[in-house]
Parts: structure tokens; C-alpha cells; sequence
């Protein structure tokens, strides 16, 4: 495995319409995070009308299924391509948009199920990996896949306009419009959206070819990496809202306002991340990342005071994991064969959603018993320092197979 930028130096051209692409791209994950995420800010919200003494699951499950849907996603991704997938994908996520907003958000049992078939919009991130991929040249995958990253910011959009809507205008609100603007890129995807010149559909059959992949070092060191960076991400993001108005005893809409700015940092960080990654390499970039990953962590466990320290360290760590996230993908761009960068992606982008799941129940279980977030915050530093050890590990086998290439 490779992960410094060196050999994809040479100034290849990016083929006319790969900015399109990008855009299209990006927009369309933009939109169907911001769908993913719509649970998230109302999670208090449902605690306060008493349909559950804890929100925790609502909004968890929903990243569940978007983090398993993506193995299946991205093979079909490099089965069918994304000029199929991602109109069909935004088209099947209005119909849990329409339940959850006109019916299934007014007692808890229908939340459950309107959010697991949610959670499918949030496996559209596997679609425009590899669709980014296969329309740059090596030199430029990983600013490319970085640029597409910023789509996660349709969570923020979640945070910034669900509960306004919902207070303002009606508890519909927001799910009506998300699904228009669903309906609306699914449109603009199918007449618009072309697959690369150079994209070939894969042959291989979905399960053999997912076979393969797992057989991969790097899908499983990529795994780990963005389980850390990409999940804990989606942890705060979800999360985040919950835990400044138990932590710190804020109001619902200043907590997910708040989130929002978190999301905002991460989203700018992470095409940078994938831009250092194709000027110094991956591993230094992820080195960097989680470096201020786990200086932020050290600093939350101990509680400090919001103003300024605490608003800080959540700033530090929004910007690390963003950074991470994009020089992960950078990582898989530039070390997996085109033909399976669907089907890698899938497995990578599963495991960052996995990690994005588990530690909102782990926090909610810990502050039941302790009272506070901090061993949570805690086990999230031991994460981190796991992280660079993997990193360390992809740095050595990079420089190995450097000397190996110079030797032949």
C-alpha cells in the first residue's frame, strides 16, 4: 500500500465534464444526508412530547441501516453505476421521508420503522466514490473524493432547519420539503448524470466480488481509520444536541445550532484532508488528523467550561475528524483497482457508520450509570490512539513497497 502522492504526480488532464460530475455528485449526497439526518435535531424534541425517555435509538438507527445498506449499494454501484443509482436510491428514501412526516413521527414504534428504511439515503455516500473516482485521474482522486465529502454537510442543513420548520411551520414541514428536494435531484440526476468514458460495469457477481474485497489489507486498515474518523463524525453529529443540553443545559435549538457549526467544520476540513493527501501522502495527513483528535478528547474528558475551552476542543475534534474522513478516501483512491472501488467503498463506508452508531447508545449508557460523558469521551481517546498505531502500520508498509518498486 502507497500513501504518499508521489507516483500519481504526473499532471494527468481531467476529462471535459468531471466538474459536472463532481457537482452532481456531491449535491445528490448533500441531499440525501440532509433526509439521513432528520431525526437527529428532533430527538429531544420527541423526549419532550413523551413518546421516549431516551432518543438515543431514534436517531441511531437510521445510521445503521445507511452504514450496512452501503456494502450492498456500492457493488451495485459497480454493477449498474451511479447515473442509475443515485436517482433510484433518492426516489425509494422519499417514501420513509413521507411516512415519518405525515404519519410515523407521532408515536414511537412507527419512528423506529420510519427511521430504518431512512437509513437508506444514508447509504448513497457508497454511489459517488467511486462515480468521483472513475472521472479523475489518480493525481487528483483525492482532493476529488475530499470536494464530494462536503455532501455530508446535508446533515447541518438538518440541523439548521428542522426544528425552525417544525416550531414555525408544522411538524410536516421539514420532511415535505426534503422530499420535494429529493424528487427534484432525482430529475435533474437522471437527465444530467453521465458515467465516466472510461467506466466499465463490473462482471463479476455481487457476492464473489465482495468475497474478493474483503480479502484486501487495505479494506480492513481503511475500515478501521474511517470507523474512527467518518464515525465519530456522525456520533457528534447525531449525538451532539443531546449531549450539550445534558452536559451543559442549553436550549434544543441553540444545541443544534451548535451541532450545525461542528458539522460546518468537518465539512470544510475534509477536502482538505484529501488534498494533503494527494501533496504529502495519506498516512501524514491522518497522522495530523488524529493527532488533534485526541487532543480534543484528552481536554473533554475533564468537563471543562463551554465558553471558551470546551467550544474550542469540539472545534479541534470537528476539524480532525473531517480531515480524517477525506484522507481515508484518498487512501482506498489511490490504492484500489477502479473495478472495485464500488464494492471497497461500501465495506469502508459501512464501517464508518457502524462507528457512528454504536457510541450514542455507549454515551447514553455511561452518563445512566456515571452521570457524566467523560469515560465515554475517554474510550474515544483509546480509539484515536489505536488509530495511529494502524496509521503507523499503513506508513511502514507504504515505505516497503517504495523500496520494493525502486529495487525492481
Amino acid at each position: 500500500m502507497t500513501s504518499s502522492g508521489s507516483e500519481h504526480t504526473s499532471a494527468s488532464p481531467v476529462p471535459a465534464g468531471a466538474w459536472r460530475a463532481l457537482g452532481l455528485a456531491t449535491v445528490g449526497f448533500g441531499v440525501n444526508f440532509w433526509a439521513w439526518a432528520l431525526l437527529s435535531p428532533l430527538g429531544p424534541v420527541y423526549v419532550e412530547r413523551g413518546l421516549t425517555a431516551d432518543a438515543s435509538l431514534i436517531v441511531a438507527i437510521p445510521v445503521l441501516v445507511g452504514s450496512l445498506g452501503r456494502i450492498p449499494i456500492g457493488a451495485l454501484t459497480d454493477r449498474f453505476g451511479a447515473r442509475f443509482m443515485f436517482p433510484l436510491v433518492s426516489l425509494i428514501t422519499v417514501i420513509p421521508v413521507l411516512f415519518l412526516g405525515l404519519v410515523g413521527q407521532y408515536n414511537y414504534p412507527t419512528l423506529l420503522v420510519g427511521g430504518f428504511f431512512l437509513g437508506i439515503a444514508g447509504s448513497t455516500f457508497a454511489i459517488g466514490v467511486p462515480y468521483v473516482n472513475s472521472w479523475f485521474p489518480p493525481a487528483k482522486r483525492g482532493m476529488a473524493t475530499g470536494l464530494y465529502g462536503v455532501g455530508m454537510g446535508g446533515t447541518a442543513i438538518s440541523a439548521f432547519t428542522t426544528v425552525p420548520l417544525v416550531s414555525s411551520v408544522g411538524n410536516a414541514a421539514p420532511f415535505v420539503l426534503t422530499a420535494i428536494a429529493l424528487v427534484i435531484y432525482a430529475a435533474v440526476a437522471r437527465t444530467m448524470m453521465r458515467n465516466a468514458p472510461a467506466w466499465q460495469p463490473s462482471r463479476k457477481k455481487i457476492v464473489a466480488q465482495s468475497l474478493a474485497v474483503m480479502k484486501l489489507k487495505v479494506t480492513w486498515q481503511a475500515c478501521y481509520l474511517y470507523a474512527l474518523s467518518f464515525g465519530g463524525y456522525v456520533a457528534f453529529s447525531v449525538f451532539l444536541p443531546t449531549m450539550l443540553q445534558t452536559w451543559y443545559g442549553l436550549e434544543a435549538t441553540d444545541a443544534s445550532f451548535r451541532m450545525a457549526g461542528f458539522v460546518i467544520v468537518a465539512v470544510i476540513m475534509r477536502p482538505l484532508g484529501g488534498t494533503l493527501s494527494d501533496r504529502v501522502g495519506a498516512s501524514r495527513t491522518l497522522l495530523i488528523s488524529y493527532i488533534a483528535v485526541a487532543l480534543a478528547a484528552l481536554t473533554l474528558t475533564f468537563q471543562p467550561a463551554l465558553m471558551p475551552i470546551g467550544t474550542i476542543a469540539f472545534i479541534v475534534m470537528a476539524a480532525g475528524l473531517g480531515m480524517g474522513s477525506g484522507a481515508v478516501f484518498a487512501l482506498v483512491s489511490q490504492t484500489s483497482d477502479p473495478s472495485v472501488v464500488g464494492s471497497v467503498t461500501g465495506f469502508v463506508g459501512a464501517a464508518g457508520g457502524l462507528g457512528g452508531f454504536v457510541p450514542p447508545l455507549v454515551m447514553a449508557a455511561i452518563h445512566g450509570v456515571s452521570g457524566s460523558y467523560s469515560l465515554g469521551i475517554a474510550l474515544l481517546l483509546l480509539a484515536t490512539l489505536g488509530a495511529v498505531t494502524v496509521t503507523l502500520f499503513v506508513a511502514r508498509g507504504a515505505r516497503r513497497t517504495a523500496q520494493t518498486a525502486a529495487a525492481g
